[in-house]
């Protein structure tokens, strides 16, 4: 039996006036996960568990099967992993975004907590001369993809308040400054990167080709390394991650997975969605599970554009649920989980809590649920519910229900 897990990172959505009182993914054309939830397993999943933020962390932890309440330690540990960072069990992990602000002092808002997609190659130049300028005394910084990056605090402090900057686009970010314990530390790397950054060779250009200048580092996230048991281990399968952000093959490095590299792949609407696909299925030849991870959808969520996250989201249906189909056609030995691990709320630029649509599909259990979408409205009227997200993993891989049905 193969596996293969298809996550639209925030698909999901709120009703928007623009749309007729219609989600995103109602106003999608999206062939291929309707056809799924017409023939599979169709209803919403609690990805989410109380008193969680709802992070990728969070939701892509839940989605390969652990239960967040019990092996969370934060998000920039996973990212850490995936960058081949070690980390001793007094050091801590945590995100660097390299971001714009607009405005001065107490006035700054979080303009674009991407810095206008800064290309890796750019941002990787950056974080190495701040690692320059910056490190030391137990600090240290390492490049990723893109805007994400990480620093690591060897035998540092975890119990301060961070906020997610993608959470407070178009906000003022005073309010959402560090605090607690250790923030002075972080108050004081975030403020010495600013003339750094203004000065470097990088956004000088940036700024003269008329492109987004990273203005300051943001520092978020923070944890420590988790202890998860591999699900190699767990289910005695081995598979492989495909994804443009650290996070996921973060949590493949931990879960046992390998990182499966796909040429193009960016992490936003120019990703090579079709390479996902086509890398997804070839994998399987040799792997039992496979997860594809498509960014792209979060990303025009958090930009609030409507436009980009059905684009995003048709995209993703046809480019990767659609080329895993077809790839598959061949044989009946399957089963799809198709899901994402939050809503990202266009309204509110930002990740909430509520339960989200999933969809189980195996061709040797076919369903016949009538003529349904694939959206939150036709998945809440199904009365399926996944009351713990996490344990759809033991479905998939073991064919048990781990849902009600109503």
């Amino acid at each position: 039996m193969k596996y293969i897990i298809l996550q639209g990172d925030g698909m999901a959505d709120y009703p928007l006036e623009v749309l007729g009182g219609k989600t995103p993914l109602e106003a999608a054309r999206t062939p291929n996960m309707d056809w799924l939830a017409t023939h599979g397993v169709f209803g919403i999943a609690h990805v989410i568990p109380k008193g969680f933020p709802p992070g990728s962390d969070v939701g892509n932890m839940s989605i390969m099967g652990y239960d967040p309440a019990l092996y969370h330690t934060g998000r920039s540990p996973l990212e850490a992993a995936s960058m081949g960072v070690a980390l001793g069990p007094n050091d801590i992990a945590f995100r660097c975004n390299l971001v714009t602000l607009a405005g001065s002092d107490s006035e700054k808002i979080m303009e674009d907590f991407t810095s206008g997609h800064i290309p890796t190659e750019e941002a990787a130049e950056i974080i190495r001369d701040l690692d320059r300028e910056l490190g030391g005394d137990g600090i240290e910084f390492f490049p990723g993809v893109s805007y994400r990056h990480l620093m690591v605090w060897r035998d540092g402090q975890e119990k301060m308040t961070t906020t997610p900057p993608h959470d407070i686009t178009d906000q003022k970010t005073a309010g959402y400054l560090p605090k607690g314990d250790g923030a002075d530390q972080l108050l004081k790397l975030m403020q010495a990167s600013e003339p750094i950054l203004a000065a470097h060779r990088v956004n000088k250009q940036r700024r003269t080709e008329g492109q987004r200048a990273a203005t300051t580092i943001w520092l978020w996230g923070q944890g420590r390394a988790p202890k998860l048991p591999p699900l190699t281990e767990r289910f005695g399968i081995k598979g492989g991650v495909i994804s443009a952000v650290d996070i996921i093959h973060g949590l493949g490095v931990y879960a046992g997975l390998e990182r499966i590299d796909v040429p193009g792949i960016t992490g936003f609407l120019d990703t090579n969605y079709v390479g996902k696909g086509e890398y997804g299925v070839r994998s399987l030849e040799k792997n039992d599970l496979v997860f594809i991870h498509v960014e792209a959808t979060d990303e025009a969520g958090h930009m609030g554009d409507v436009d980009k996250k059905i684009q995003a989201i048709e995209d993703f249906d046809e480019k990767v649920v659609g080329t895993v189909l077809k790839g598959m056609a061949h044989r009946n030995d399957y089963r799809i989980l198709l899901m994402p691990d939050h809503p990202t709320a266009i309204a509110l630029k930002t990740h909430v809590a509520d339960p989200v649509p999933f969809v189980l599909y195996s061709p040797q259990e076919p369903r016949n649920n009538g003529a349904l979408g694939y959206n939150e409205k036709d998945a809440a009227a199904t009365g399926v519910v996944a009351k713990e997200a996490y344990r759809l993993m033991e479905s998939l891989i073991e064919g048990r229900p781990t849902w009600i049905e109503t």
